[in-house]
């Protein structure tokens, strides 16, 4: 079972049930040969998802004394958690427990699985790590666990790197500032609804909310040390969140110059929509499981240039998970593949959009 390439998936939350439906649907073209996810508990109102997932070609796993419940359900467990960790090549951890499994479990697979990969509230977990930013820096000899930084950071990271940076040069960013617009509940998710806009708490000294913080680490996995600060506000919606920058930089630039970027770069959607509940209709219309892959989704409006040159201001969205989904997907094909990794996960490039 060793030289199988076996993908097993932790959850089927927002972050997990899309994964799986991916991976399932480009298994082949991502030479993968079983997907396999564990769900925890039995739920009458998951035996819908659960089934759904199975008919998509994934292999439910579950803990040995919850095996009789999802059996109550009509549901058959392919194996228990513990063979399909054995025969793992790759372990996505998507729920908020990630550094607590890390503890409880992963360190007793490490001999037989290649990489473990946690989502971003689990920060610690691993190596910080965003499709298209920190590729590079991914390696086989020390980075057996990785940490898929959130969406809003992968949002905020792309900006930071494309309008901040020139030619690739850090120095070129004075200073990077940050207010996270954020979405309440998922859709998916019934409590956790705010009633009104809900200020979040600057809990880090230097960096303010944890996005800064992240993107901090994500960077500095390259060597740089960037200035930068972040806030948070949830608001009364479900569609999406956005994010409010600006960025103080040395070399003067033009409205034109930075647009120019944005569309040059195939992770940004520009847009002429300016709500995100238009921009939501358009991932749920067109792609996949509702998501836009995309890293960020700038209107075409929504930067401004100081008079200097030396301060970007603007507004973007971030598509609800699809960014942490792509680079999910890419640090586990690395894992398998990793010469080839970056050409074998072109096959998901139709579902990224020029323009939304």
């Amino acid at each position: 079972m060793r030289g199988m390439k076996n993908v097993l998936v932790v959850g089927t939350g927002t972050i997990g049930e899309p994964l799986i439906g991916l991976l399932c649907h480009f298994k082949d073209q991502l030479g993968l040969d079983d997907v396999l996810f564990h769900k925890n508990t039995p739920l009458l109102t998951d035996r819908s998802k659960v089934e759904a997932l199975i008919k998509r070609g994934a292999r439910i796993v579950a803990n040995k004394d919850r095996i009789d419940g999802f059996k109550d359900l009509g549901i058959d467990v392919s194996m228990t958690a513990e063979d399909a960790l054995e025969s793992s090549r790759v372990i996505i951890d998507c729920t908020p427990m990630g550094n607590e499994m890390k503890e409880r479990w992963y360190k007793n697979y490490e001999d037989n699985t290649d990489v473990f990969i946690a989502q971003g509230s689990e920060f610690g977990f691993g190596k910080q790590y965003a499709r298209g930013v920190n590729d590079e820096i991914l390696d086989h000899r020390t980075d057996k666990y990785i940490q898929v930084v959130s969406c809003n950071t992968h949002n905020l990271s792309l900006i930071i790197k494309m309008l901040g940076f020139e030619e690739g040069d850090p120095e070129n960013l004075v200073e990077g500032r940050f207010v996270c617009i954020r979405r309440s509940n998922d859709i998916s998710q019934d409590a956790n609804f705010v009633p009104s806009p809900e200020v979040g708490a600057h809990k880090d000294e230097r960096f303010g909310t944890h996005h800064a913080r992240d993107a901090w680490h994500l960077f500095n996995t390259l060597g740089y040390d960037l200035k930068l600060f972040s806030s948070a506000i949830k608001l009364n919606t479900n569609f999406m969140h956005a994010l409010q920058f600006h960025l103080k930089v040395k070399k003067p630039v033009t409205h034109e110059e930075l647009l120019k970027r944005c569309m040059k770069n195939d992770r940004v959607a520009m847009t002429h929509k300016k709500t995100a509940n238009a921009i939501f209709s358009f991932g749920r219309d067109h792609g996949f499981y509702g998501r836009i892959l995309n890293q960020t989704v700038i209107p075409y409006n929504g930067l401004h240039v100081s008079e200097d040159g030396h301060e970007i201001t603007g507004f973007c969205f971030t598509p609800q998970d699809g960014n942490s989904l792509l680079s999910s997907v890419s640090a586990a094909v690395w894992a398998l593949y990793p010469d080839t990794y970056d050409k074998i996960i072109q096959c998901l490039r139709k579902y990224f959009f020029k323009e939304v």
